[in-house]
């Protein structure tokens, strides 16, 4: 009997995913545990498995689509089994439904509508996202007389969230363009008519079938980042005109930083494809005339217009930057913030990291310092351990610390479980590990789920002192600045000292403003007094 796979919840606040890649075909065999796709999610790309045997008989999300999490990504049963009444009962796959049913469905909806010839199809304009009433052919990629065959990029349409690749699901010529470029249309109007050669579709263009017979809406576009605009000139392009890329190839190269005007395109008219970029080697010498490349983690953008120019770029949002601004801005506005800054002695601390790294094969750093610090303090006040609920408080009754990680797409906060059980040199390997892996989109859900209070740390970047957002469920985050040195009183004498300042951020739901003062105050003593974390 055929299984339905749905888009699977990969995280805590995973709420829709792309699939980056797929490892097996339709009319593969499956065996349980092989490897079916690779799926990004709001906190990194992971592998997603099979728990069925059989064979693959259904793909319903294809390579570069986003789609919500639960809706149908695959359908494993036996060879040859029939899967149209799964298919009718399920929204995602309707579009995969056999294109003679839509041709009759399209004709019992128009009867005074002239009869489509044999082999011809009608596409209409797609609705190409929830909220899209009407579209903008930006830019025809064929023109009329031209072969298309299943796969190749009609148009690209531009709608009320972006501007999208429209891919043909039909072989034939193209015989009309409905819609020319830079016209917009409302959903169902006339887009293109594509059929064999020579066929007269002139009754067509007149009395087309209300419903749309076009191929699956869903499932035809490959979302793409918008290109730059500019009032002249305004093209990355070594030929000064537009790089045609896939979308995934254009996501490939977003991550690995590399510039898609420097890559030849082995795909259709010149079109950059995925190995295209993978098998890329920059040259050794490249000069970007009109802007530098910054190494950033976000993707490449022109950093400056030419003098009397306005410019400007979109970049798609990825499922992380996506997912980091649903979580703070439900934090912020929920959980009433209040903060609490304290100003520490780093001299001893100093001194105690300097022995400590001169043991062999160790190295740690302040930072594991603080989280050490962080779940000692957590022991003597539990309060702050804790995470709000509607009508409870939960008192957690173990210590787990997240620590804020940067990584390519925004943040991440992998988690030491039972962070007060540690040693600082356990802390350190168990950091260095997560945060490597972090970068590299390895971790595991699990990994990043779990904690129960979170250290971000900024001092490296000589950043004195700031405010966090709580990573809820939490009820405070730390923020930590750089160690500074600076004139300091001791013993009635001015010397120099070297001082750090940390910001607690507390939801005064579950904190209240002394508690969080005296966490402050046993976080001091301990960072000013290591020796006594090392137990």
């Amino acid at each position: 009997m055929a299984t339905v796979i749905n888009m699977p919840r990969l995280s805590d606040t995973m709420e829709e995913g792309v699939v980056a890649k797929w490892l097996v075909k339709k009319g593969d065999k499956i065996s349980e545990g092989d490897i079916l796709a690779e799926i990004e999610t709001d906190k990194a790309t992971m592998e997603f498995e099979s728990f069925y045997e059989g064979v693959l008989l259904h793909i319903g999300i294809e390579e570069g689509e986003t789609a919500p999490v639960d809706q149908l990504l695959a359908i494993i049963g036996e060879e040859g089994e029939d899967i149209s009444g799964l298919l009718n009962g399920n929204e995602a796959p309707q579009t995969e439904a056999p294109k003679e049913e839509k041709v009759e469905e399209s004709a019992s909806s128009s009867a005074a509508a002239t009869t489509i010839p044999e082999g011809v199809e009608v596409i209409t304009m797609p609705r190409l996202s929830d909220t899209m009433e009407e579209g903008t052919v930006a830019t025809w990629l064929k023109k009329v007389g031209d072969t298309v065959e299943e796969g190749d990029i009609l148009a690209e349409i531009e709608t009320d969230k972006a501007t999208m690749e429209f891919e043909s699901f039909y072989n034939g010529t193209l015989l009309y363009i409905g819609i020319e470029e830079g016209q917009t249309a409302p959903v169902d109007v006339l887009l293109a008519i594509i059929g064999p050669a020579g066929t007269d579709v002139s009754g067509l263009k007149d009395g087309v079938p209300e419903a749309s017979t076009s191929a699956p809406k869903e499932a035809v576009v490959k979302e793409e980042k918008v290109e730059t605009t500019a009032v002249s000139s305004g093209s990355n392009s070594s030929s000064g005109g537009r790089i045609f890329a896939s979308p995934l190839a254009k996501k490939i190269a977003a991550d690995k930083g590399i510039d898609l005007s420097q890559v030849k395109g082995t795909g259709e008219n010149g079109r950059i494809v995925k190995k295209d970029v993978e098998t890329f080697t920059p040259s050794a010498a490249v000069s970007t005339p009109v802007s530098s490349k910054t190494a950033t983690s976000t993707p490449s953008i022109q950093t400056f217009a030419p003098a009397g120019e306005e410019s400007f770029e979109e970049v798609k949002n990825s499922q992380m930057r996506k997912a980091i601004a649903r979580s703070l801005s439900v934090s912020k506005f929920n959980a009433p913030h209040y903060y609490l800054t304290i100003e520490v002695g780093m001299d001893n601390a100093i001194a105690s990291r300097k022995i400590i790294n001169e043991l062999p094969d160790t190295k740690v750093s302040f930072n594991d310092m603080v989280v050490k610090a962080c779940a000692m303090a957590l022991r003597r006040h539990p309060q702050v351990n804790t995470s709000w609920k509607d009508d409870v408080t939960v008192y957690n009754k173990h210590i787990s610390v997240g620590v804020a990680v940067a990584v390519p797409d925004g943040l991440v906060v992998p988690v030491l479980p039972f962070t007060d059980h540690m040693n600082i040199m356990e802390i350190d390997t168990r950091v260095r590990d997560l945060a490597t892996r972090a970068r590299d989109k390895k971790l595991t859900p699990q990994e990043m789920s779990g904690s129960t209070f979170t250290v971000s740390n900024l001092g490296m970047f000589g950043i004195q002192e700031f405010t966090s957002i709580i990573n809820q469920p939490n009820s405070a985050i730390l923020s930590v600045g750089a160690i500074v040195k600076k004139p300091v009183v001791k013993n009635d004498q001015v010397v120099v000292g070297n001082t750090m300042k940390v910001t607690l951020a507390c939801d005064h739901r579950t904190v209240d403003g002394a508690t969080g003062a005296q966490f402050l105050q046993t976080l001091k003593q301990y960072l000013e007094n290591p020796v006594t974390m090392l137990a």
